[in-house]
């Protein structure tokens, strides 16, 4: 007897041990050996890359995207600011599609973001970044897609098709990619170690101990996640991951900036999911903690997985274990994570 009910809500009272896994925590699991081969099959397109921003740096980074890639950006941007000096912002994908402006964009480096490379929105933004004289790159799931034919690089991401809706293996690809990027453009030995373990690393993080738990959330209905650095440009996917397919209003803040006025909903006893990173934001993220603490918060803490792991490679480490627990929840939820309610794989927006 199936467990998903003709709703696609996965029905809790018929879910055992020995039921199969879901598409999204399988997907999720694959993503060391699609990582291991994007890192392999993208050496060359990376070390050209990398001498390209080197002889001609950017003055400023763009990066489009929306969802997840968006989020991803945001680990870029403090990932390419660290490690180059190089100034990095979002953008407005919309500027241009809707209204119909030209940014200036000359001597500029735009990085798109897209699994699927077809968004209207997206490849307008796209070319108005190559007509305005940007170098352009894309990162894109799907090799096809129509994005290939706009900018000057394409990195194909390597994640394979992805058929469940909340994207696990091609975000961290994504991040893969954009670290594999950083340490060829910085020619950081230490950094492009670390990149080459990567693999290796979210291995050992599939097969590490649970972290969240259905009973750490279980009369869950809001909450926050906490993070710092790049520990913070993750905390939005989680926080998207815990709205997808938990059904659990959660917002995601840099520590810092949480104790900046939202900071009192402590007092009413929210639930806060710590994400700690040990890099250089790490003492004052953990002073930041200590204080909600002290207000009477709830905490939820993770973790990376392995001891030793390079700082700007932690998060992914982190995030790996957290999309397989992700997925047990919402099925303890009675909630099919596959294919979360009023969601599509692919969103057209312009």
């Amino acid at each position: 007897m199936s467990a998903v009910t003709p709703t696609g809500a996965i029905d809790p009272n018929k879910v055992d041990a020995s039921m199969a896994m879901t598409v999204m925590e399988t997907e999720a699991r694959e993503a060391p050996n699609r990582i291991a081969e994007q890192l392999e099959s993208n050496a060359g397109i990376m070390a050209a890359l990398g001498e390209r921003l080197r002889a001609k740096p950017p003055r400023f980074v763009m990066i489009v995207g929306r969802g997840s890639s968006d989020h991803a950006g945001v680990f870029a941007k403090y990932l390419i600011e660290i490690e180059t000096g190089t100034p990095t912002f979002a953008a407005a994908p919309s500027v241009s599609s809707v209204y119909g402006k030209k940014l200036k964009l000359e001597d500029a480096l735009v990085i798109v973001i897209s699994q699927s490379g077809r968004s209207p929105d997206i490849l307008a933004q796209a070319q108005m970044a190559k007509d305005a004289g940007a170098y352009t790159v894309a990162l894109v799931n799907d090799e096809s897609a129509p994005i290939k034919d706009i900018v000057d690089q394409m990195v194909p991401l390597k994640a394979g098709p992805e058929m469940a809706v909340a994207a696990t293996k091609s975000y961290l690809a994504t991040l893969s990619a954009v670290l594999q990027l950083v340490a060829n453009w910085t020619e950081n030995a230490e950094l492009k170690s670390a990149v080459e373990a990567l693999p290796e690393t979210l291995s050992e993080a599939v097969n590490s101990d649970v972290q969240l738990r259905p009973e750490d959330v279980a009369a869950v209905k809001n909450l926050v996640v906490l993070g710092r650095g790049p520990g913070y440009g993750i905390t939005r996917e989680l926080a998207l991951k815990m709205k997808e397919v938990c059904n659990i209003h959660a917002e995601s803040f840099s520590s810092a900036e949480f104790l900046h006025g939202p900071v009192t909903l402590v007092e009413q006893k929210l639930t806060v999911v710590n994400v700690p990173i040990e890099d250089e934001s790490y003492q004052a993220h953990s002073e930041q903690i200590a204080d909600i603490i002290r207000r009477g918060g709830t905490l939820i803490n993770l973790h990376v997985p392995s001891k030793g792991v390079h700082p700007r490679v932690a998060p992914l480490a982190l995030l790996q274990r957290f999309y397989i627990d992700v997925a047990h929840v919402a099925v303890s939820r009675g909630i099919n994570p596959d294919e979360p309610a009023g969601l599509k794989k692919v969103t057209q927006t312009v």
